[in-house]
C-alpha cells in the first residue's frame, strides 16, 4: 500500500506515540503485541492505533498481532529517522541551553551541532560542549554543520530577523519557541510552540474541575 500524500499533524504525533511505545516493549523483551494490548498498557485507542497503521501498510497478523521490531523500523523510517539531523539553535538563553542538553535533541537521529547568540560573553566560547556563534554570521555559518533543522529560542522582537536570516540560509525547518508566531514560507517547514499559550490552556482547563472537598 502506498503512503498518503497527506498525513495530518495528528497522526504524526500518535505515529510517535507509538513508537516510543513499541521501543518499550522491545526493551521488556516482547516480540509482537496486539492493538488492544498496546492500547490497553499505554492507555491509547485501539481502534486508533488500527485505523493510522493501516493507511501505511498491512503490519497486523490475524491471531499474532504486530510484529514489533518490523513495526519499529517501519515507523521509524515513516518520521524520517533513518538518516541524522543537524540541529542549529538560535538563542542560547536558559532555554535554548536546556534544549541544547536535552537528550533527544542528541540522539541517533537528532545533533545539535551550533548555537548562535549575539550576547559578546557567549560568542566564541561553548556551552554544553556545542560552540557558539554570532548570530548576525547565520547565512555564512550555517552551511559549515549542514543544519537542517533549527530551534528559535529568542525574543519576540528578534524573532522575525532571525527567521528571515534562516530561510536565506537555506534551513529546511524551523521549531519556533519565541513568543511570537511567525508566517509560514513555502521553503520551510514551520511549527510554532507557544509554551504560554499551553500553560494558559492548562490554566482554563483547571477552572473546569470540580472543587475539592476536604474530607
Amino acid at each position: 500500500m502506498s503512503e498518503p500524500q497527506v498525513t495530518s499533524t495528528a497522526t504524526l504525533n500518535r505515529l510517535s506515540v507509538y513508537l516510543r511505545c513499541l521501543r518499550e516493549l522491545l526493551r521488556h523483551g516482547y516480540e509482537t503485541v496486539s492493538s488492544r494490548e498496546l492500547a490497553d498498557r499505554f492507555h491509547l485507542s485501539s481502534a486508533q492505533i488500527r485505523k493510522d497503521l493501516a493507511q501505511f501498510g498491512d503490519f497486523g497478523i490475524r491471531g499474532v498481532g504486530y510484529q514489533i521490531e518490523p513495526l519499529v523500523a517501519r515507523l521509524h523510517s515513516l518520521l524520517g529517522l533513518d538518516q541524522k539531523h543537524p540541529i542549529v539553535i538560535v538563542g542560547m538563553g536558559a532555554l535554548g541551553n536546556a534544549l541544547a542538553g536535552y537528550i533527544h535533541f542528541n540522539d541517533d537521529s537528532f545533533e545539535v551541532v551550533t548555537g548562535f547568540d549575539s550576547d559578546p560573553a557567549k560568542i566564541g566560547t561553548e556551552q554544553r560542549g556545542i560552540p557558539i556563534k554570532n548570530v548576525a554570521l547565520i547565512g555564512s555559518e550555517i552551511a559549515d554543520p549542514g543544519a537542517t533543522i533549527a530551534v528559535l529560542t529568542v525574543p519576540a522582537a528578534s524573532a522575525a530577523t532571525c527567521y528571515d536570516a534562516l530561510v536565506a540560509a537555506g534551513v529546511r525547518a524551523i521549531l519556533n519557541f519565541a513568543p511570537v508566531p511567525l508566517p509560514d514560507r513555502e521553503t520551510v517547514r514551520l511549527k510554532n510552540v507557544d509554551l504560554r499559550t499551553y500553560l494558559e490552556e492548562t490554566s482554563f482547563l483547571l477552572r473546569k474541575l470540580p472543587d475539592s472537598e476536604e474530607s
